[in-house]
């Protein structure tokens, strides 16, 4: 799929969810011995997004405070099968709500409209390209004043999603087949 794509025949999207929630996100941390540190404990709100992300930057997503279930999924998948231009392969992991029996229902539909799922194997989140934009976002491009509330946070994310491409972009190595 990769060779298809760089040589033009298909557009292929990598999706998936994430979750940035209102206590931040602290992947590690490191102190001086004598230093006392401290990270206040918070029970905020959170954002889900889902997402479909190119190697070229091309972003697609769709942003809510509810759980993202399998109707959102359909959703999203339907809307950006209405936007496509040529066939194109979304690859997705086996998430419940990828899998679920209703969005394999549509798969007919979209593949009449030229958007075709494909599934990574279980446990291979390394195939997934957009793992790496979710850690830019969290790691990254929020920054900790985003956090000092709901609507700072869902503002920054919102606003990071819709530079996605545009202003920011993620340096993918290229596959050469």
């Amino acid at each position: 799929m990769e060779q298809q794509s760089q040589l033009g025949h298909i557009d292929l999207y990598y999706g998936d969810e994430t979750k940035v929630a209102q206590e931040g996100y602290v992947p590690y941390g490191w102190q001086f011995e004598d230093e006392e540190v401290a990270i206040e404990v918070t029970r905020g709100r959170s954002i889900n997004c889902f997402g479909l992300l190119s190697r070229a930057n091309d972003f697609f997503s769709r942003i809510t405070e509810e759980n993202i279930n399998a109707d959102f999924i359909i959703e999203t998948l339907d809307a950006f099968s209405l936007s496509i231009k040529k066939p194109t392969v979304v690859v997705l992991d086996n998430a419940k709500v990828h899998t679920a029996r209703r969005v394999k229902e549509l798969f007919e539909i979209w593949q009449n409209r030229g958007l075709y799922i494909f599934y990574l194997p279980p446990y291979s989140p390394h195939l997934n390209i957009i793992e790496r934009l979710w850690k830019e976002l969290k790691e990254g491009w929020l920054k900790p004043e985003d956090y000092q509330s709901a609507d700072n946070l869902f503002y920054a994310v919102n606003r990071i999603c819709a530079a996605i491409g545009t202003e920011l972009f993620i340096n993918f190595s290229q596959f050469n087949f």
